[in-house]
């Protein structure tokens, strides 16, 4: 059962803001488009990196008391930030904690240490005195954080309410944390029993050897498989533009932060009813210049121009590794 957590897609303006709206300083995700190690370096200072995959439902998911790479470290639960996931459609906002309170302590460095601000450090201060199995709990039981979470969730303009005897179930998503700890690649996983240790690791190994991992991680799923998902959370980027006095990067940065908010504005509205209404006068105004012939080619064209779109994204998606949206549904 989802609790009342909704899905919201995996994109990088979504979890600036959802950060944002929690009361974090200084702090955005940006997507990475490929495996490059120094692509993910170029970002410095980097906290950590959120990986969305398609959930194996239909292949071991560890083996036997084993995690199919790296090794189980149940010792870690006790001084880091690590909750079990007891809910679902939670696991967006539960790898994004897994990064930021892990970087909280004082004995970061500076360039690392996060200020959470007073929600969520009160949330953490009294989540660490629990069992990771009682951290998920009360995350799932938080309504102020569950609430910041559903403000970003986008709007279901279809309700299905049949059911389909025998259809194929829908690929499952979910999302994982990757972040050096106090000299540990860790990768902090909610569905595991506990965080999987990947060695040593400082912070400036961190972007190769984190791409190492992922690359043994894809390389477990068939080739034709692209649907996976990288966001880095680093420090704004605002703030590196000003200090080197940028103001080409600055002023890219404030755009692309203003076309964030006008896409978060658009993901809760329910737009059927205006594209119904435009529709009708479309035709209308088609029949009146030409009859059932003219709506009939203005539809010939209008598929003509989707296919043509279809197939150029593709072929963008498989260069790049990235392609459409992803719902984080874990």
């Amino acid at each position: 059962m989802s609790g009342g957590w909704h899905t919201i897609e995996s994109d990088a303006g979504v979890f600036t803001y959802l950060l944002d709206n929690l009361g974090v300083k200084d702090v955005q995700f940006e997507e990475l488009l490929s495996l490059d190690p120094d692509a993910l370096a170029q970002l410095h200072p980097v906290y950590g990196v959120i990986f969305l995959f398609k959930f194996p439902t239909d292949t071991p998911y560890r083996a036997g008391d084993k995690p199919l790479d790296g090794t189980y470290d149940h010792d870690a639960s006790e001084r880091l930030f690590f909750a079990t996931q007891t809910i679902q459609n939670a696991c967006g906002t539960q790898a994004l904690l897994s990064v930021l309170l892990n970087k909280t302590s004082e004995q970061e460095n500076e360039d690392l240490r996060i200020d959470v601000g007073e929600t969520l450090r009160n949330f953490q201060e009294f989540t660490m005195m629990l069992p990771a199995e009682f951290r998920g709990e009360a995350l799932s039981n938080s309504e102020l954080i569950r609430d910041v979470h559903n403000s970003f969730a986008r709007s279901s303009p279809f309700v299905d309410e049949t059911e389909r005897p025998g259809a194929e179930p829908e690929d499952a998503f979910h999302f994982i944390a990757y972040t050096p700890v106090q000299g540990t690649l860790y990768e902090l996983d909610g569905l595991q029993p506990a965080p999987i240790s990947h060695g040593p690791c400082s912070q400036a190994d961190f972007p190769a050897r984190v791409m190492e991992v992922l690359q043994r991680r894809i390389a477990r799923y068939d080739a034709a498989e692209i649907r996976f998902n990288l966001l880095a959370m680093v420090r704004d980027l605002r703030i590196r533009a000003r200090e080197i006095g940028d103001m080409e990067l600055l002023a890219r940065e404030e755009r692309k932060r203003k076309d964030w908010q006008f896409e978060n504005a658009l993901r809760r509205h329910n737009f059927v009813g205006f594209i119904n209404e435009v529709l009708q006068g479309v035709v209308a105004a088609k029949i009146k210049e030409g009859g059932d012939a003219a709506v009939e080619q203005w539809v010939e064209d209008g598929k003509k121009k989707l296919e043509k779109r279809i197939a150029e994204h593709r072929k963008k998606g498989t260069a790049g590794g990235g392609g459409e949206d992803v719902d984080m549904e874990g």
